[in-house]
């Protein structure tokens, strides 16, 4: 059985989340992923200092890395080490997951992208999405269905429709 959310209707286990990913790609497949962290990136997690909107994932010698994902560090950091927020990241995954992101990477030109980061068992892990890029046409279609499911919620609880 899952955590219940709270009054917020947030997960509490969801540190980020990259809901752009989802506008720009076509989500295909998803894989769960563990990450190689620093004490001082893990304190920042706990404290939600991160953002995923720029970084994405790529394979290179058999190795998984995340790129670009921006981990703030605290002010209460260590002094004796320089924190590097944006530092390349290894992404732990097994290797029959990674042989089959190769080849849907390298031969059918799909692309990586982190879509959430969140807790699991007191460890981060990454959801990473296999995906396609969106044309300018489906991303319009995608506004214009999301305006629309609004549009139709408004109607049904009963508040202003079209006038």
């Amino acid at each position: 059985m899952g955590r219940k959310k709270g009054k917020t209707g947030k997960d509490p286990s969801l540190i980020a989340e990259n809901r752009r990913a989802r506008f720009e790609y076509a989500i295909e497949d998803t894989h769960e992923a563990g990450l190689v962290l620093e004490g001082w990136e893990v304190k920042s997690l706990r404290a939600g200092k991160v953002q995923l909107v720029d970084s994405y994932v790529i394979v290179k010698n058999g190795e998984v890395w995340l790129l670009g994902a921006h981990i703030t560090p605290l002010p209460t950091a260590s002094t004796h080490i320089q924190p590097d927020p944006t530092r390349t990241r290894k992404l732990l995954l097994h290797r029959d997951e990674i042989a089959r992101l190769v080849g849907a990477v390298e031969r059918r030109g799909y692309t990586l992208v982190p879509l959430k980061l969140y807790w699991k068992r007191g460890r981060a892990k990454l959801l990473i999405g296999l995906a396609k890029g969106k044309k300018a046409h489906d991303k319009r279609a995608a506004i214009k269905e999301r305006d629309w499911q609004r549009e139709k919620q408004r109607i049904l609880k009963g508040g202003r429709g079209i006038a």
